[in-house]
């Protein structure tokens, strides 16, 4: 009994070993594979330093290692600074996000509008307006402008006196009366046809007419040059 006991003690014993071997061995295996890949990495590392002081170099760049630490110690030193950005990026980032579908319906309606307008002909209209103040800089010079300058309240008042109702229906019956007038085929008065003509209620109140602006005119014209 006591043999038996004992050969089990034994047989956990070399259990235990074997179980202690295989943890051994693989961690073994563990640590040659991290010696390995740390000397890869260790050759990487140099080739790819070496790498970047040949490019520098063909570069015309000279490193300061001094001034690669003040850089590390600033870069430490502005960790917080550096978050803050980050954070506001980030913000920001989100907020372009929501304000996508915004902006996507504000540019759709201003294209709409635009579309809008060119129907309606405001780009054309607009076209022709700039064609029209080249042709007013073409043909006026700096000393037209400026004399215009000058005389700009004058020339208000005459718009401003032209754009009357009367005057207006004045100017219109005017311009409809020598669009019925037949040029071509305008008969002839003779002196002693004209004298007569000239007897008639009609060509008496246009004669009437005819002096009286003529006379009013002329007492505008002396006001003027008085004042």
């Amino acid at each position: 009994m006591a043999e038996k006991d004992l050969q089990k003690q034994i047989d956990d014993i070399n259990v235990k070993l074997d179980a202690i071997l295989e943890c051994a061995t693989a961690q073994k295996l563990r640590s040659e594979r991290l010696d390995d890949l740390m000397e890869d990495v260790n050759i990487i590392t140099k080739d790819a330093f070496r790498s970047t002081v040949e490019e520098l170099e063909m570069q015309g760049v000279e490193l300061n290692w001094d001034d690669l630490k003040f850089l590390g110690f600033k870069l430490m030193k502005n960790v917080g600074k550096f978050t803050f950005v980050m954070d506001t990026f980030e913000s920001l980032y989100d907020l372009m996000q929501d304000l996508g579908p915004v902006a996507n319906e504000v540019i759709i309606d201003m294209i709409r509008k635009m579309h809008e307008f060119e129907q309606k002909g405001y780009f054309e209209f607009f076209t022709e307006i700039t064609r029209a103040m080249d042709n007013i800089i073409t043909h006026y010079s700096g000393e037209d402008v400026r004399l215009l300058a000058d005389n700009i309240v004058t020339v208000m008042d005459t718009l401003k006196n032209i754009t009357q109702p009367e005057m207006l229906q004045s100017m219109n019956n005017a311009v409809n009366v020598f669009q019925k007038l037949e040029l071509d085929d305008i008969p002839e008065y003779s002196i002693w046809k004209a004298m007569k003509e000239m007897r008639s209620p009609e060509m008496k109140k246009g004669i009437g007419f005819m002096i009286s602006f003529l006379k009013n005119l002329s007492n505008e014209n002396v006001v003027s040059i008085k004042q």
